[in-house]
């Protein structure tokens, strides 16, 4: 995520979508009204907070189980996520903090304003957390998203997606991104992801099947790396102009 003297990488602007995307309906009322203002980072923003594993429970990244009863388990195809985050020139980066979130098989969050007519499932709450090992790798497992509609033009459905949210090594990388799935045709009708400009930052943000590491009889899995820095990196939802 940083040079050898510790500053972060040169961003490459030309890989996020601009602010005001009218095809994003809410990207209207949301995107900046005045310039950028470029700031240095601080010390502390470089090298705190720190993260371990010791802060995880034992289900934290098994949403299959993490919210089920005794005896149960969520509902849907089951599946397994694993890679690693790295910075850009390939090193993994240990101790990184992520968060995912997803809507369940059906395409339902687990929120009290959601408003899709597909049922909850009451053994899926649809969120977890784990720590980058040594190598920079992390893994869970869950139930495969569905998709869902959402209120942008007449008939938008936003394909199926897991959120994640990352702390790398300093406190100003907190980043967000959605991770897609190979071979889903709803992402190139998706107008969130038709604002970015270049199509190997979208490629970038869909994860390969990976039947080396899927579980037979049990499990699907799919590989999804995520770079933090540099002229290579994952875009970031709330990074726009540049992680």
């Amino acid at each position: 995520m940083t040079d050898r003297n510790g500053a972060f990488f040169q961003r490459d602007h030309s890989w996020h979508p601009p602010g005001l995307t009218p095809g994003y309906k809410t990207s209207v009322v949301r995107s900046p009204q005045k310039p950028l203002i470029s700031m240095n980072t601080t010390l502390s923003e470089q090298t705190g907070p720190v993260f371990g594993h010791s802060m995880l429970g034992d289900l934290d990244n098994d949403l299959i189980f993490n919210y089920a009863a005794d005896g149960e388990m969520a509902i849907g195809q089951r599946i397994i996520v694993h890679g690693r985050v790295l910075d850009q020139n390939g090193r993994g980066v240990p101790g990184v903090l992520l968060e995912f979130w997803q809507a369940n098989a059906g395409g339902r969050y687990r929120h009290k304003k959601e408003g899709y007519l597909a049922p909850l499932d009451p053994n899926f709450g649809g969120c977890g957390r784990t720590v980058t090992d040594e190598n920079g790798g992390y893994s869970l497992r869950t139930i495969k998203p569905g998709a869902y509609p959402w209120p942008n033009r007449t008939n938008d459905w936003r394909p199926a997606h897991i959120h994640f949210s990352l702390f790398g090594s300093g406190f100003a990388q907190r980043l967000i991104t959605q991770m897609y799935f190979e071979g889903d045709p709803m992402i190139w009708k998706c107008p969130i992801v038709e604002t970015i400009p270049s199509r190997e930052a979208i490629e970038q943000l869909i994860a390969q099947i990976d039947m080396d590491n899927a579980v037979p009889m049990d499990a699907r899995a799919y590989k999804f790396d995520m770079v933090l820095r540099g002229q290579r990196s994952t875009l970031f939802e709330n990074r726009k102009e540049g992680n």
